[in-house]
């Protein structure tokens, strides 16, 4: 073959690889793929051992669980993002404790579900500015959790389905609206209780222009397809900082109030109060905090519900109150902080008692280490130790005890 012979060949060759070069230039230059290419995976792992021992139940619980979460967030495309994560929760060894969908009566709960779901599925826009809007199955919470929170301390955590936005284009200013039609409960979907359908609106504005804290204005309407008792409306304010009262010790706060009401379609008729007041101080590496939360009753037959709370972060963890009795709760605390040597301490000590009448509920003494060698794992272990006071009959006295190591990559 001669030289002539080849440029036919050779020709060809070439047209592939132009053809091969613009393909790919394309590719390169479509934004779902540029998107798709750049974006971010996130995967962590928790492990946990969770013992209780409740009075009144024969036998105590013994619940090991690992919990994974995969997901995987895009590049932008035109202010566009999207998220898709899902969350499986592995039961190890036998059915030793009651998950609320095994079947298991004879041992005490330990709300964690062996389960695998979608955890989270979002699109969000924030092609606006200083404005982010998100549609989909969302992680989403305000303030401190009290009305509406994530639970994350479960392993299977609360996600809501519906749409937020937050802006933040007025100077120091936050303003977070939302529309919720679902709360993806810590039960999971195999269980009956684990959605809660619903139409709840949210409006809340916080104003951080304050010099002695935050101030935050907000409203929640919660109204729920199939259980209209619960359905109410919530207004209130609430007031946080700190302010340094010398060189070595800063003063800590928190002012609270909110009324509730039945809404939309509840078939009865309440009015309930709720306040948080809170003070501390921190000097020296040790935080100390005294407050009082009060979820109040109307006349001992409706009391101030927060259902979509962190409800494990408020009062008490050994989990007594998740749901406020009828008489209302009178929470009186105190705890302290500190470090040593890098791991975090914590002591905190509740008294419960009734709003409507006076019923002593009891009291429970919480203690918790964490340690984090770095960023990617941290160790923990946590004792709740609750005494229910002398003939009340709405509590048993409760010890529980957790365990865990958290990796996140």
């Amino acid at each position: 073959m001669t030289d002539t012979d080849s440029r036919p060949a050779t020709r060809r060759a070439s047209l592939m690889l132009m053809c091969l070069s613009v393909t790919a230039t394309a590719q390169a230059a479509d934004p779902i793929t540029e998107a798709l290419s750049n974006g971010e995976t996130n995967l962590d792992a928790r492990y946990r051992y969770e013992l209780v021992d409740q009075e009144g139940v024969p036998k105590d619980a013994g619940a090991s669980t690992l919990r994974t979460r995969l997901g995987y967030r895009t590049g932008e495309v035109s202010g566009f993002t999207g998220f898709l994560e899902a969350e499986h929760v592995t039961q190890l060894g036998g059915d030793t404790y009651n998950s609320t969908i095994n079947g298991v009566d004879n041992r005490p709960v330990v709300a964690d579900p062996a389960e695998t779901e979608i955890n989270q599925a979002w699109v969000r826009y924030e092609g606006l500015a200083d404005t982010q809007m998100t549609y989909g199955r969302q992680r989403f919470f305000l303030d401190n959790h009290r009305f509406i929170g994530t639970v994350g301390w479960r392993q299977n955590e609360q996600t809501f389905d519906g749409f937020t936005i937050v802006n933040e284009s007025l100077p120091d200013t936050t303003l977070t609206g939302g529309y919720l039609y679902n709360a993806n409960r810590i039960f999971s979907d195999a269980s009956p209780n684990g959605n809660a359908p619903m139409d709840t609106g949210v409006l809340n504005a916080r104003y951080d222009g304050l010099a002695a804290g935050s101030l935050t204005a907000y409203t929640y309407l919660l109204s729920y397809e199939n259980a209209p008792e619960d359905s109410t409306r919530s207004h209130g304010l609430r007031f946080s900082g700190e302010s340094g009262l010398t060189n070595d010790v800063t003063a800590l706060y928190t002012l609270e109030v909110a009324r509730q009401s039945d809404y939309d379609n509840n078939p009865d008729s309440f009015d309930t109060d709720y306040y948080r007041v809170e003070a501390g101080a921190r000097s020296g590496g040790v935080t100390a905090k005294l407050g009082q939360e009060l979820l109040g009753s109307d006349d001992g037959t409706h009391a101030f519900q927060t259902p979509l709370a962190t409800l494990h972060a408020m009062n008490g963890w050994a989990d007594k109150f998740l749901s406020t009795p009828d008489a209302g709760l009178r929470d009186t605390y105190a705890s302290v902080a500190t470090a040593i040597s890098g791991v975090s301490l914590k002591a905190v000590h509740h008294r419960f008692e009734s709003d409507e009448g006076s019923n002593d509920y009891g009291s429970e003494t919480g203690l918790v280490a964490t340690w984090s060698p770095n960023s990617t794992y941290t160790v923990g272990a946590k004792a709740a130790l609750y005494q229910s006071e002398d003939g009340n009959t709405q509590t048993s006295d409760t010890d529980k005890a957790w365990l865990w190591v958290d990796a996140s990559f």
